[in-house]
């Protein structure tokens, strides 16, 4: 694999088989799926490039390179002891919202405890990863970042983390009229939605040669 990173992807079920056809493939499988049309979204495949490639999920620590000598068996090794350590987060529910441009879920009643989730997260992975490169700095537009996020770029490896995460599953690329197709989505994923939604294990997925991101492993949080 290129790059590891660590997301929540919904276990298997309703919410999870929902998710992942509209997006058009299950990241577990591999497998491409066929996309629902849905009235005011167009084709699905032309507003759904990016997180296809990913896969459906919620970042917790964005895709990062192995450091030298850093394999597979030290990735997996690490997040297990971490789970351990980690108790799951409960939150009220997901909603349907746009967030710059892109349709996403965002969660209800537990920012607190997603902060101090990805803040573990964050903290407990970055020996693993390879520093950033420079064409990797100028890929998150520093420019763009305020002082704050910048200086998460530089110690953290990506921008939005710590007191700048904001969990959430994106649904769609960046879209300029993103109203209609927000409304669709929210009547075609509200009656699978969890209440309460639960973080309850963190899962390694891996990018391979063609850019597509897998998933590996899960993590029961357990602590």
């Amino acid at each position: 694999m290129k790059r590891y990173a660590v997301y929540y992807a919904p276990p298997e079920g309703a919410f999870a088989d929902r998710a992942n056809a509209w997006l058009g493939r299950d990241p577990a499988t591999g497998t491409d799926l066929p996309q629902p049309v849905l009235p005011g979204t167009g084709d699905p495949r032309a507003i759904t490039v990016e997180p296809r490639r990913y896969g459906f999920h919620g970042t917790i620590r964005a895709p990062f390179r192995p450091g030298a000598g850093v394999g597979q068996a030290q990735v997996h090794a690490t997040l297990a002891t971490l789970a351990a350590k980690l108790a799951p987060v409960t939150c009220d529910g997901l909603q349907v919202e746009v967030l710059d441009g892109f349709v996403a879920l965002t969660p209800l009643g537990c920012e607190a405890a997603l902060l101090d989730l990805g803040a573990a997260v964050v903290t407990a992975t970055n020996a693993l990863r390879a520093p950033l490169t420079e064409a990797e700095i100028a890929r998150r537009r520093p420019d763009r970042l305020t002082p704050r996020q910048r200086e998460l770029l530089d110690r953290w490896g990506y921008p939005h983390v710590m007191d700048e995460f904001r969990f959430h599953l994106t649904l769609t690329d960046r879209l300029d009229h993103p109203q209609p197709v927000r409304q669709a989505l929210e009547a075609h994923f509200t009656p699978v939605l969890p209440r309460p939604f639960v973080i309850a294990d963190l899962c390694l997925f891996g990018e391979d040669t063609s850019g597509r991101f897998h998933l590996l492993h899960r993590y029961t949080l357990s602590g």
